[in-house]
């Protein structure tokens, strides 16, 4: 489902004219504040959920809070693999550029749930629908090059020091938080790896730390702790999707816009692509 819209400039401190920048998981949260942050500068915005009627009502209150027309709107599961599909394919059947793919949306799951595609919930939310859904976008976004892809991650990652790869999606030991933080950490070493193979290709790959913040899914996850308010975790992601600051920037993980050092392992070439060739795998699609 898509909803079009028309927008006006972006101010000349941004390094695009006009972006296009597609959010996901732009419903509540991280995702919104960061839809609204784009908006209120002019840039045009696709946001995505997985509830029609919520993803309107959520259009309605940014057309009021920014005074910017309606962002569109895609809906779809993430943790369905065709409807991930279909989600690019409803994008590139309205849009010829795309400078701008915002991987924002994430789940925490406290009991082990799978997918209709038979995969554990936090791993194909987390890390297998960017996946998905960048490599399906990417003859677009090198088309709209220079464009950028900006994955949010955690340094909840840093908890990961070891992988069992028997257990990697809790098939014999589950525990949300390692469960959480395995996911994480697949995002930020597939962004390591994917900014290799594009170099040269005119786009970007970035992920981020947004920090502790103060969201629906911190609330169910961990009731009492306390955490920065959305639009303070969305600085970040709107940081790496349209500052000058980082054209031409690639591969790097940010912590408060600042490029840092992520834990060791996520350096290790044979766990960034055994991880990559475990995505290829379940999601059947092709190396690049």
């Amino acid at each position: 489902m898509i909803t079009k819209s028309s927008s006006p400039s972006l101010p000349q401190t941004f390094s695009m004219a006009h972006p296009i920048i597609l959010v996901t998981g732009s419903t509540d949260g991280i995702g919104k504040a960061t839809a609204a942050a784009l908006l209120s500068s002019g840039a045009e915005v696709i946001i995505h959920g997985r509830n029609a009627k919520k993803g309107q009502n959520v259009q309605r209150e940014l057309k009021e809070k920014t005074g910017r027309r309606s962002p569109d709107l895609l809906i779809a599961d993430l943790s369905d693999q065709n409807q991930v599909m279909q989600l690019a394919q409803d994008l590139l059947s309205h849009y010829t550029r795309l400078d701008v793919l915002i991987n924002n949306a994430g789940t925490y799951e406290k009991e082990r749930r799978v997918t209709a595609d038979g995969v554990e919930m936090t791993f194909a939310v987390n890390y297998l629908a960017p996946f998905l859904l960048t490599h399906s976008l990417l003859p677009l976004l090198k088309k709209s090059a220079p464009s950028r892809i900006v994955s949010v991650a955690s340094t909840a990652h840093e908890d990961v020091d070891r992988f069992d790869w028997d257990n990697l999606q809790g098939e014999r030991h589950y525990d949300p938080w390692d469960t959480y933080a395995r996911s994480k950490f697949a995002d930020i070493v597939f962004t390591y790896l994917l900014a290799q193979n594009i170099d040269g290709s005119g786009v970007t790959a970035n992920c981020l730390h947004p920090g502790v913040v103060n969201t629906k899914m911190l609330r169910s996850a961990f009731p009492k702790m306390p955490g920065i308010p959305p639009e303070q975790g969305a600085l970040t992601s709107v940081y790496l999707a349209v500052s000058p600051d980082v054209a031409g920037v690639s591969g790097q993980y940010f912590d408060n816009q600042q490029p840092v050092r992520s834990s060791a392992l996520t350096y290790d070439r044979w766990v960034q692509e055994l991880l990559w060739r475990k995505a290829e795998d379940i999601t059947k699609i092709g190396s690049d």
